[in-house]
């Protein structure tokens, strides 16, 4: 991924959008990530992954409860306690 200063990014912003169509971009401060440029099409795909990463979550915490014997009545029971 490159990385590029505050004032590189000023100076270079519209290369910088055409570079990020390809990778995203860092841009650095007083030696510090700051920001990320990134394509539209690249960030629209985040909130996407965020929820099938969260399914696959749910979906190994499901299977480990089964594997330990926890039912739907044990849950409840567990609830109302």
């Amino acid at each position: 991924m490159m990385s590029v200063s505050v004032t590189e990014a000023k100076q270079r912003l519209a290369a910088l959008l055409d570079a990020a169509q390809r990778e995203p971009i860092v841009i650095r401060r007083q030696n510090r990530d700051v920001a990320v440029i990134m394509s539209a099409k690249e960030y629209e795909r985040i909130p996407d992954l965020n929820a099938a990463e969260f399914q696959r979550f749910c979906d190994r915490v499901a299977v480990q409860a089964k594997t330990r014997g926890l039912t739907k009545a044990a849950l409840k029971s567990l609830l109302r306690d």
